[in-house]
């Protein structure tokens, strides 16, 4: 039973991420929706799906109030792709993974060598155009090892080999850069505010940076993540010699090597901010004035586990409740978290589908139906009458 009941005419706020593979986060609020109100049909529900900058931030954003936009840019193969960004007066939420996320390549299809970050820049651009001059820069579920050099080389820098053409697309071909000239870049980027949103903190090269830990989900073996650290770092070198120190100091900032090194680039090359990327999604979606109005918080995600307490959305969802004085519970597919973490946390209780539905596939086929009767159940246990 619940450590806080709220009234049946209290205010809940679902404030929960995408189950990854299985429901969106508007869908996950949807269903619980329904759930809550076959029990308690007076309860006063609102629903503010969130993200942590990777997939889903656009949608979140959008669901938040914010216009969605599209515009064709290149994929991370190179060929067109029609990409999202959400846009609300002068502020702009980017999802990178929305031009060159993994997402974006064929199924069976990775590139680790070769994918390119040029669809952000051009997606940036689009954003500038638009009239934005604050924008949040979401990086995850990257299908690139780039460094950023693709997105940095849209928006005008001037990235070189010893023939003075333009490097090609993708990490390997880093090798080849000789010169660099970061002044070509759209000077409307100097008069706008970027904040680089991400749930990671790796610099850009080494045994923790972005290809090491981040190459293999992107199918880079042994020899192909050697062959990428030791290009991001000769870019790294060339940058240097183009901007001076800086740049050798930016390689190794918490985020440069976030989403395959496109936080590098953006801290250097866009002047952008590394901020936890659920802290700025929070406010930008206007958590706070939602919390404001609620009694009790519904957050979760696919899966509940060690990863979650590292910059994940339930966790920065958990905390700010918590600091509002708002009780706080959790749904999630499956639960890998102690009651006494979630308590640290600041999550009172989660409930897992799997305890539902044992089996994982027909969990993920059944997250809808399995997420409405979850949903009565904090309606039953959460709430007095």
């Amino acid at each position: 039973m619940a450590d806080a009941a709220v009234s049946e005419t209290a205010h809940v706020l679902i404030a929960a991420d995408k189950f990854k593979r299985s429901l969106t986060a508007v869908q996950v609020a949807e269903h619980i929706t329904i759930g809550l109100l076959r029990v308690a049909p007076g309860l006063r529900v609102e629903s503010l799906p969130v993200a942590d900058g990777g997939d889903g931030t656009v949608d979140a954003a959008v669901a938040a109030g914010f216009e969605r936009r599209e515009v064709e840019v290149t994929g991370p193969l190179g060929a067109p792709v029609v990409a999202a960004y959400a846009l609300r007066e002068r502020r702009a939420v980017v999802e990178m993974a929305e031009a060159a996320g993994l997402r974006r390549l064929p199924p069976g299809v990775l590139a680790p060598l070769t994918a390119t970050s040029y669809g952000v820049g051009e997606l940036l651009r689009a954003v500038l155009d638009a009239g934005a001059r604050d924008i949040v820069l979401g990086v995850g579920g990257s299908a690139t090892t780039d460094g950023g050099a693709g997105m940095l080389a849209a928006l005008g820098a001037q990235l070189l080999d010893a023939d003075g053409d333009p490097v090609p697309h993708g990490g390997g071909p880093l090798r080849e850069l000789v010169s660099a000239d970061l002044s070509t870049l759209d000077p409307r980027l100097a008069e706008t505010e970027i904040v680089l949103a991400s749930d990671v903190d790796n610099p850009l090269t080494g045994p923790k940076g972005a290809a090491a830990v981040y190459g293999p989900q992107k199918g880079a073996t042994e020899e192909d993540i050697a062959m990428l650290d030791a290009a991001l770092a000769h870019y790294a070198r060339v940058l240097e010699d183009a901007v001076g120190a800086g740049a050798a100091e930016q390689a190794l900032a918490p985020g440069a090597g976030a989403a395959g090194g496109i936080g590098y680039g953006a801290l250097l090359g866009l002047g952008a901010l590394f901020r936890p990327g659920i802290a700025v999604l929070l406010e930008a979606l206007g958590f706070d004035s939602a919390l404001a109005r609620a009694d009790l918080v519904i957050t979760g995600e696919g899966a509940l586990d060690e990863q979650t307490l590292h910059g994940k959305a339930p966790a920065g969802v958990a905390a700010a409740a918590r600091a509002g004085g708002v009780p706080v519970v959790a749904v999630c597919g499956r639960l890998e978290l102690s009651a006494k973490a979630l308590r640290a946390a600041g999550i009172q209780h989660a409930y897992a589908l799997t305890e539902l539905e044992p089996d994982p596939s027909t969990c993920m086929e059944r997250a809808g139906a399995l997420l409405e009767s979850t949903g009565e159940r904090i309606a039953r246990e959460r709430l007095r009458g």
